[in-house]
């Protein structure tokens, strides 16, 4: 009997390096071939100036008394300052802290605090998001002179405010909020062979990054990753791609997420490509122009993120026929999606990936020449050097090929732990290093894996991990709730959406749209419910756990039936 195991055997072996050391070598290399465009800012650098402003933003952050495992959180949209700060943390061996900017205050709160971080670079504003104002609203000390602590985050010591489009109209804030030139500044206090020591103390096993998991728990979890995690699954992952430097890698993909910056950032970088930022936040016309413009021969993207490219109105008007290849993964990949985004959008070797954060974090890709349906009914086969089982949900022992169970990896990619958390840490991490993902997958004989539930209650929503009990936690809060339940449900364009069934407390009689209204303000908006429906109880079992299974299927049916109506149907 054949067992669902596998293991990433490959030629090319891992590197000890550390990020910073890994790409002063390419930039050597490079040095006059381009690395970083920033169309929305205008902005492109080879690598011989990346790497020399990487190395002033490096010496302004010791000047800022930033130490070896000290914590820098980055709150921003997709700019080449992210690039920058992300790059000059790792040669100073600092940790850098990714903030999700759809974070609202008390998530940045929570956030801000179980990262310990000490400094925090922030953009002013985009769209409907404030980001200055919540921060001061969030530590209303950084307006006044001297050096009152934030009561709410006592660890903070530094904010930075720093606009990407507008760099040259960054005004000084006054109290405790330094600028971007302000920052910069300090380095001229900083001698390169101050920064050459600090980087000669570093190990490619240090800590460099924080990410956070949202967890069943109901608070996100922060996942702790190292050099060798993050560069290793860069190098290996760009290798299977091809990835070289004559490639331009299309970034549309969010940089706080370990899709845009480690299988985009790290990995165009890393192996001496182009790294194209399209816009600030995703936009689907932006992007197809980037294509084209900048002749582009990678894309990444959720599945979501193909579909409004395919549909934009000027896709066919424009030249696309340089794309090569990408990483298509985050969500289902229908078939009818994998089979257009080949032909409509030339991309012949789209690859479909999968992974978590917890593994740094792609853990499969298909292969070149993949057939249609390895393509669209697996994730591919494992990564280099990662092993991978499938184990029985009850009793733990690994299942036969073509047995469904929960998969588990081991090997250089797993993260050191979740920070602070010492049982989640070893709930998710048994003592022989196996780590427990969650989803539910099925093994076949040559080790191409396919994706079929999950353990957990978690919700996919566009690529966004969503855990029910941190939204519930949120909406708990809420006086006329006095019992809800969140579930994910199927949806088109997004793969699943966020649905709850609400019990109202005696007397209370708020809208769906009420209780939507005020979940916005508390919290990212790709977590409010995009269906709510009171009831008056829900299914349980004999312990009182609700059955979530049975309110999905029972939801399901509901909106099934509202959409036929919607439409006329019986």
């Amino acid at each position: 009997m054949e067992l669902s195991y596998h293991y990433g055997a490959d030629a090319e072996p891992l590197v000890g390096s550390t990020i910073g050391a890994w790409i002063a070598e390419v930039s050597a290399r490079f040095d006059a071939r381009e690395a970083l465009i920033s169309i929305p800012q205008g902005i492109r650098w080879t690598y011989s100036e990346l790497w020399r402003h990487t190395g002033v933003l490096a010496r302004a952050l010791i000047a800022l008394d930033v130490g070896r495992g000290d914590r820098v959180g980055i709150w921003s949209t997709n700019n080449a300052e992210w690039v920058l700060l992300q790059l000059a943390t790792a040669r100073i061996g600092a940790v850098l802290v990714n903030v999700n900017p759809a974070w609202k205050e008390t998530e940045l709160e929570y956030g801000l605090t179980r990262g310990q971080v000490t400094t925090l670079f922030l953009i002013p504003s985009f769209q409907s998001s404030a980001y200055e104002q919540t921060i001061t609203e969030l530590c209303p000390e950084l307006l006044a002179d001297g050096d009152s602590r934030c009561s709410r985050v006592p660890g903070l010591r530094h904010v930075v405010i720093y606009d990407p489009v507008r760099a040259s109209e960054t005004a000084p804030r006054g109290g405790r909020l330094d600028t971007w030139p302000d920052v910069l500044a300090g380095a001229e206090t900083v001698s390169e062979k101050r920064l050459r020591e600090r980087e000669d103390e570093l190990d490619f096993d240090d800590p460099i990054n924080i990410q956070f998991t949202s967890g069943t728990t109901g608070r996100p979890k922060a996942v702790l990753l190292t050099h060798h995690n993050l560069l290793n699954n860069a190098l290996l992952s760009g290798g299977l791609l091809d990835i070289g430097p004559e490639d331009r890698v299309c970034v549309p993909v969010p940089f706080y997420h370990c899709f845009g910056m480690i299988l985009a950032n790290l990995l165009a970088l890393a192996r001496g490509a182009a790294l194209v930022i399209p816009s600030e936040h995703f936009d689907a016309g932006a992007t197809l122009r980037a294509i084209q413009d900048e002749r582009c021969t990678a894309l990444h993207g959720v599945p979501t993120m193909f579909i409004e490219q395919l549909e934009h109105p000027a896709r066919a008007e424009l030249d696309l026929s340089s794309l090569r290849t990408g990483i298509m993964a985050g969500a289902p990949c229908p078939p009818e999606l994998v089979r257009r985004v080949m032909g409509d959008m030339g991309c012949s070797d789209i690859r479909i990936g999968y992974g978590m954060t917890e593994v740094s974090p792609l853990s499969h890709l298909t292969r070149k020449g993949d057939s249609i349906r390895r393509q669209t009914e697996t994730v591919g086969t494992t990564l280099p050097h990662l092993e991978v089982k499938v184990v029985d949900v009850d009793t733990g022992r690994v299942v036969p090929h073509g047995k469904q169970g929960e998969v588990c990896f081991r090997g250089y990619q797993v993260m050191r732990e979740y920070l602070g958390d010492s049982v989640a840490t070893a709930d998710a991490i048994d003592k022989s290093g196996w780590l427990n993902s969650g989803d539910l997958g099925v093994m076949e004989a040559d080790g191409y894996l396919s994706i079929t539930g999950r353990s957990k209650d978690m919700i996919v929503r566009g690529g966004e991990n969503l855990y029910p009990a941190e939204i519930e936690a949120f909406l708990f809060e809420h006086p006329a709730i006095a019992d809800v339940s969140v579930f994910g449900l199927p949806d088109e364009r997004l793969g699943e959406e966020v649905g709850a069934w609400v019990r109202l407390a005696p007397g209370e009689t708020p809208s769906a749209g009420d209780l939507r209204a005020w979940a916005r303000e508390r919290m990212a908006h790709h977590k409010v419910p995009r269906w709510i429906w009171f009831v008056d109880s829900f299914p349980e079992t004999v312990t009182g756990k609700v059955k979530k299974y049975e309110v999905r299927e029972i939801a399901a049916d509901w909106l099934e039936r509202d959409r036929r109506e919607d439409a006329g149907g019986s």
